[in-house]
């Protein structure tokens, strides 16, 4: 095949717009990365489906109506909307970085940009209740590995930390012994951000780090690992969220209310809630989650039913102040009514 007419194929840029440009010029998390090598790769399922070859399926091939045809085959898939939007904005921000660098492609990508997203109506996000918080972060016991999970479940909720994020963490980005214990974290973009602990998470990493990081167990940089044949590695995001589940069942019977599915990111959102409810300004609501707007921060903006009636009544001082329309005095009554 000629260079010329591969440059044609949709899947030619492929490679270079996720190790390159995404990776290396954009600077994107791995786990970005990952999500647009997905979206592209479910795309090019369904091209075979459709019976076309990577070979011949070119950039003038991807229309309006395929992209309409993609979007309903991922609903009967059974695809979330969430899901499908996310493919498809993959495939928009790819068809962008190919116009950018090949101008005869940009009427594709404008004609792609306007390829509309699924209605997606946003649901009440859950967040624990200070009851059920309490209980679960209180549920493990005082066993070694209970000591583990007890620092895992504090760090989650107290830092607001991505899950990402907490698995990334060495020892050394932990500072307990400064004036202000604080941690200092790596986030989304290779943006690093302080945030301050309290002396009760210091207390349960103190205690965590005295067990797992002594002179008797097996060197490790990171601050929470597995043993694996004798060697060290990062914890999965699947073992956090199998201790999360655990002692979410444990507390379960006592408190109904759990939501019925608990997750390392529903500490952070109600952690990031509850510091907005607490009149901390969003502006730094969001320097503590790693955000690089506000815009992004203000989906954890939820006012609490105290801060609404305080508002309302704030916003009513005449209804407040109104006084009651008869007197209780019955010959006062009487006598205004013009009788005796």
């Amino acid at each position: 095949m000629k260079n010329k007419d591969f440059e044609k194929l949709f899947f030619s840029k492929t490679r270079d717009f996720l190790d390159e440009y995404l990776t290396k010029q954009c600077s994107r998390s791995p786990h970005t990365v990952k999500a647009y090598r997905d979206a592209l790769t479910v795309f090019r399922k369904y091209v075979s489906v459709q019976g076309l070859s990577l070979k011949t399926f070119g950039f003038q091939d991807c229309t309006r109506d395929f992209l309409l045809g993609f979007m309903e085959h991922l609903q009967k898939e059974g695809y979330a909307k969430s899901s499908c939007n996310q493919r498809l904005a993959a495939i928009k921000s790819y068809m962008w970085y190919v116009a950018d660098g090949d101008i005869t492609q940009q009427q594709t990508a404008l004609m792609v940009s306007r390829v509309p997203f699924l209605k997606n109506p946003e649901k009440e996000k859950a967040l624990l209740s200070e009851e059920c918080l309490k209980a679960l972060l209180s549920a493990p016991g005082n066993r070694k590995i209970e000591i583990r999970d007890t620092a895992i479940l504090v760090l989650l909720y107290d830092s607001a930390i991505r899950l990402s994020e907490l698995l990334s963490l060495k020892l050394t980005d932990v500072n307990l012994k400064n004036t202000t214990p604080y941690l200092r974290i790596h986030g989304k973009g290779d943006k690093e951000r302080i945030v301050s602990i309290s002396e009760g998470t210091v207390k349960h990493l103190k205690n965590y780090i005295k067990l797992f990081h002594n002179q008797d167990t097996p060197a490790a940089g990171y601050l929470f690992y597995t043993l694996i044949h004798n060697q060290t590695n990062p914890m999965s995001p699947g073992n956090v969220e199998r201790i999360i589940n655990k002692y979410a069942e444990k507390i379960r019977p006592e408190h109904p209310e759990l939501p019925a599915k608990v997750h390392p990111h529903m500490l952070r959102r109600t952690r990031a809630t509850n510091l907005y409810q607490s009149d901390v300004e969003l502006e730094l609501v969001s320097r503590i989650l790693g955000h690089a707007s506000t815009q992004t921060t203000r989906i954890y903006a939820k006012p609490s039913l105290e801060m609404i009636k305080s508002a309302m009544n704030r916003s009513n001082p005449e209804l407040n102040a109104e006084q009651p329309l008869w007197p209780d005095d019955e010959v006062e009554l009487a006598r205004i009514f013009g009788i005796r």
